[in-house]
């Protein structure tokens, strides 16, 4: 069986590390290169970087703050946030990601899937999910609704369809992220991550909520995810990385520890 991962979240704008509260209320915490590196050197497993203005801004990503982090970190470190093209991609993974993380993009144009998985392989291809609860209809049965832009623009998209056909057209992993569990600590929105981990066949990453380690152990299990994604609870310093992988393999979770 393979080992559960332990991923931190790094949501930048203008160079600055932020978190937010349902992707509004967004507040300066930090410095992104600063965080990576004493998350690295705590034992985490992988690394995500969102530029989260980027899609919305219509702008390239900040491949100088990317460079700085991959720079600091020995661990897979995957990258999104205005990536439009292949070229995009091509940039961001010279500059030190092994990953990019599609998103707004894919969601315009579901083709650049197929060319990044085709030109960089599915490995290094990861659909981001946004999702938010809706109302079920013919249109979105899941009752779970793909949303862009950082949230701003709802899609009619079912979020169970996206995932599959992510997967059909060469993403290798994915992350669901609720917007409604988003930066609560409340815990994950586990019936959304079951549901995408029964729909597909990757490796599907929890995001949103986590606030104590109980609710990895849920994602984990309950959820069915195989890595959970997590922000606010290492940012403001409530718990650590050791602390967090102590707790889920004295709970039976198989995770790398040191």
């Amino acid at each position: 069986m393979l080992s559960k991962r332990v991923i931190a979240c790094l949501d930048v704008r203008d160079g600055k590390l932020v978190k937010s509260v349902r992707f509004v209320d967004t507040k300066e915490i930090g410095d992104p290169v600063t965080a990576a590196r004493a998350y690295y050197e705590d034992g985490l497993d992988e690394l995500v970087f969102y530029d989260i203005t980027a899609s919305s801004d219509r702008r390239n990503i900040m491949i100088d703050v990317v460079e700085a982090v991959a720079s600091q970190v020995f661990i897979p470190f995957s990258v999104g946030g205005g990536l439009r093209t292949g070229e995009d991609c091509r940039r961001v993974l010279e500059a030190g990601a092994e990953k990019v993380n599609l998103n707004t993009s894919a969601v315009a144009r579901p083709e650049i899937l197929a060319e990044a998985s085709a030109a960089f392989g599915a490995q290094a291809v990861v659909l981001s999910m946004d999702v938010r609860a809706c109302v079920a209809t013919t249109q979105t049965p899941s009752g779970y609704e793909i949303v862009t832009h950082g949230g701003r623009n709802p899609t009619g998209i079912d979020a169970v369809a996206w995932a599959r056909r992510g997967e059909a057209l060469g993403a290798g992993e994915l992350v669901v992220n609720s917007i409604d569990a988003d930066g609560t600590r409340a815990g994950y929105e586990l019936t959304l991550t079951r549901m995408i981990t029964d729909a597909v066949t990757i490796p599907v990453i929890a995001s949103g909520g986590a606030g104590l380690p109980e609710h990895l152990y849920e994602a984990l299990t309950v959820g069915g995810a195989d890595a959970a994604l997590v922000a606010s609870m290492l940012h403001y310093g409530d718990y650590t990385v050791p602390q967090l992988k102590t707790f889920l393999h004295e709970k039976s979770v198989k995770v790398r520890m040191r």
